[in-house]
């Protein structure tokens, strides 16, 4: 195992301390130490263009005393280091990636607007950090009935069969074995396809939907099949399915342990860092623990 620590951004917040709990239950299955971070925001009138003005002390951070007492009876052989910072958070917890094995937040902190799905500081973290990054969101997000999510833990994927991303896949089955949890991927197919002839007419597809279904899904197992080798003991299910993958991937996520997405990847006409739309809507919507993984460093 790495000895990269799993780092959760704490606040104080409920939303906070449900990622702790998350990130110290990530830092056992991995046997790694859990790094506990809070980011003292400077107030509006204080200095921007200034990152870090103190850290690596704890004492006195009442944020971190509360945690710590948090920990202390459950922490059953973690190691945890307890780091306070100084600066504008969203600018400081991306960087907190760069030497971490996880990143790991709440879907809202104290700040910011209460009917905000999700704040800021998630965003910018899911979007800009090295390592991957889970955003845990608050409990009871509603989430449509009818997935066939099937018994059992599941860990869920989204896979696009056109540009599949080996980061996202390695990230959802190493997950998947940590937790004995069954995988799903989830390749979805635009249907119905429609041709347009004239200005607003259309005919019906040439193509037959249960060739497209078939592709799609021996595509999708194509992917998997070098993964499967190895993790002989994960079970992978690939699911093509019609319809919008944003739509999918949050239907998916209801009673899910976790779900798994790609960061957008950067090209010549697209140079800066995106999460992509489908990665924006599901850590919006989704009822599970959403983990945005970026791609390898070659594809950046």
């Amino acid at each position: 195992m790495s000895t990269a620590p799993v780092i959760a951004a704490v606040d104080g917040s409920d939303d906070s301390l449900r990622a702790l709990d998350w990130a110290a239950d990530a830092a056992r299955r991995r046997a790694a130490p859990l790094r506990v971070v809070h980011v003292r925001q400077y107030a509006a009138w204080g200095q921007p263009d200034v990152l870090v003005a103190d850290a690596d002390t704890p004492a006195g951070d009442p944020v971190l005393d509360e945690v710590r007492d948090r920990l202390h009876a459950g922490a059953g052989g973690l190691t945890v280091e307890y780091v306070a910072l100084e600066g504008a958070p969203a600018a400081l917890l991306p960087e907190l990636g760069s030497d971490a094995q996880l990143l790991v937040l709440g879907s809202r902190g104290r700040g910011g607007f209460a009917s905000l799905l999700l704040g800021s500081n998630g965003m910018t973290a899911a979007r800009d950090a090295r390592c991957p990054v889970v955003v845990v969101p608050r409990p009871g997000r509603q989430v449509d009935d009818g997935f066939p999510a099937g018994p059992g833990p599941r860990v869920v994927v989204g896979l696009d069969v056109d540009s599949p991303d080996e980061a996202t896949l390695t990230f959802a089955f190493a997950q998947a074995a940590s937790r004995g949890a069954r995988l799903q991927a989830i390749a979805a197919y635009p249907w119905p396809l429609q041709s347009w002839v004239a200005a607003g007419e259309t005919v019906p597809p040439v193509i037959d939907q249960d060739e497209v279904e078939q592709e799609t899904r021996t595509l999708a197992e194509d992917f998997l099949a070098p993964h499967l080798k190895d993790h002989p003991n994960v079970r992978a299910d690939a699911l093509a399915l019609p319809g919008d993958a944003a739509g999918l991937l949050v239907a998916a996520s209801k009673g899910a342990e976790l779900v798994v997405v790609g960061r957008h990847r950067r090209s010549l006409l697209a140079p800066a860092r995106m999460l992509g739309s489908v990665t924006h809507a599901v850590l919006l919507h989704a009822a599970a623990p959403i983990a945005v993984v970026p791609p390898t460093p070659s594809e950046e």
